[in-house]
């Protein structure tokens, strides 16, 4: 071998050699030198406890700070018949001096003579920068004469815009000459449940008291506070006093009015949805009414055995009860013992929900419905008309089963010779009908049906309208001179 070919062959060994490194540099350098590797992002800090916990803090405070000034406290004087009305039970006011103890109880709950001027207090919220103010019909329905007081303490006599028993809310109207705090309304319907939220109002006279809780759920309804009930529970505090204040969310803007509370719990209260409240206020500032849509019928949810002997499902529908004489329903030819299954074509669920889908109709209107008539369905198509008023509708409500009724009052009981305080006064019976077929005449009290207090025309009604077609339940009377007797009512067949 030539001393030129060993010289190729090593050089070309030397190449090789040399190639090497470079195409495992990357590997030997991680190997080797690993600090020399891009150091990775360093995640953010946990935030601390206390941080989130002083952040929470200072939403609340920012709300308070917000919110308080266009609370108002809503003083009334009373007409003396609510004085009257109003008194609690000796066992009552027991139970009010032990709750709350004798110094309280005098300053809140003690009985006025005849001479002293009668007054109760809730809250309000001023929605409107010319002056409106938003509250509950039940803090103003028997006021003579409307006080309100700002935070800064400035008093206004106060005049009623209107008010809507309905869904137990009200305007009120002040004219100030300088500008007025002004809440700032949000959408109820973005509510979430588990979501904060804060209660502004006067509990037992004490001015801006704060509460704070969560909401517990959201259109609940059967609460037995309004027709037109789709309210926020919250466990936020709500008290006596607190009724007509804002319920607000951490945004600072009113999401609810507080209505109602469960008294024999705790952490359970009321809130109207702001986004209904917007509209009945709306109503009210416009015509100082509330025009809704009426079918001019009675109607009730389907039970297991009413569904079973109608032949058909138990979300078939509501069953029609009755059908008011020359109402829309009678002129559409609706008939007791209809089911309601599909109303402008969507399916009903239960009464609430077609109570606030026909009142949402523009009277005047025609809407297609669907009723299931001995197990077949009939269309029909019914011209909505207006919801009576008020004042009408009560003289209609007032007869229940053929009994005209009244609620008790001490001058009624005592003029009718009765012992009893509580119960429904009955001034009129219609011949043939259920009530007189039971034996009850006018001037008898009805204190229980079916073993179940009716103190209203409400309470009466809620207890008829669960009884099924043929069924007879007892009724506690008492009669004239103080004589207790048991009488057997029968509901109605279709």
């Amino acid at each position: 071998m030539s001393s030129r070919s060993v010289c190729h062959r090593g050089l070309a060994v030397l190449l090789s050699l040399a190639v090497l490194p470079l195409a495992t540099a990357p590997a030997v350098l991680a190997q080797t030198r690993p600090a020399e590797r891009p150091a990775a992002p360093a995640a953010p800090p946990a935030p601390s406890s206390q941080a989130i916990l002083r952040a929470l803090e200072d939403a609340f405070v920012a709300v308070a700070d917000r919110a308080t000034p266009s609370v108002v406290n809503v003083s009334v004087k009373l007409k003396p018949e609510a004085m009257q009305e109003d008194q609690p039970s000796p066992e009552m006011e027991e139970r009010f001096r032990q709750f709350f103890g004798p110094e309280l109880f005098e300053r809140f709950f003690r009985k006025r003579s005849p001479r002293e001027e009668g007054r109760a207090a809730g809250s309000g919220v001023i929605v409107d920068p010319r002056g409106f103010v938003l509250t509950n019909n039940h803090v103003v329905e028997n006021a003579t004469a409307i006080e309100v007081r700002l935070s800064d303490d400035r008093k206004f006599q106060a005049t009623l815009v209107g008010r809507d028993t309905r869904t137990d809310l009200a305007v009120l109207k002040v004219e100030s000459p300088s500008p007025l705090p002004v809440a700032e309304l949000g959408d109820s319907d973005a509510l979430r449940v588990g979501q904060w939220v804060i209660a502004i109002g006067n509990p037992f006279g004490l001015d801006r008291t704060v509460t704070a809780g969560i909401v517990s759920a959201t259109g609940r309804t059967h609460v037995g506070v309004a027709t037109y009930e789709a309210f926020i529970q919250t466990d936020a505090s709500i008290n006596p006093g607190n009724s007509g204040g804002p319920l607000l969310n951490l945004d600072g803007r009113v999401v609810g009015i507080n209505t109602a509370i469960v008294s024999s719990g705790q952490g359970i209260g009321f809130a109207i949805p702001i986004t209904m409240a917007r509209d009945i206020m709306t109503q009210l500032i416009a015509r100082g009414r509330v025009v809704r849509g009426w079918l001019g019928v009675v109607i009730q949810d389907l039970t297991p055995e009413l569904a079973a002997g109608f032949g058909v499902k138990e979300d078939a529908g509501v069953l029609v009860s009755e059908v008011m004489k020359d109402g829309p329903a009678a002129g559409a030819g609706l008939r007791p013992g209809d089911i309601i299954g599909e109303f402008n074509g969507v399916p009903v669920k239960d009464v609430t929900d077609l109570q606030k889908r026909v009142a949402a109709v523009e009277p005047g209107r025609a809407v297609p419905m669907t009723v299931t008539r001995d197990r077949k369905a009939v269309p029909l198509t019914v011209t909505v008309g207006e919801q009576p008023s008020d004042e009408a509708a009560a003289a209609e409500e007032d007869r229940v089963l053929g009994l005209t009724v009244e609620p008790l009052t001490p001058d009624t009981a005592r003029e009718n010779r009765l012992a009893v305080r509580q119960g429904l006064l009955v001034t009129d019976v219609d011949p043939g009908s259920p009530g007189a077929e039971a034996g009850i005449r006018p001037g008898d009290a009805i204190v229980e049906v079916n073993r179940q207090p009716v103190s209203d025309v409400a309470a009466l009604q809620r207890v008829v309208a669960g009884l099924q077609p043929g069924q007879s339940v007892p009724v506690y009377l008492q009669r004239g001179g103080g004589r207790a007797e048991y009488v057997m009512l029968t509901a109605p067949r279709p």
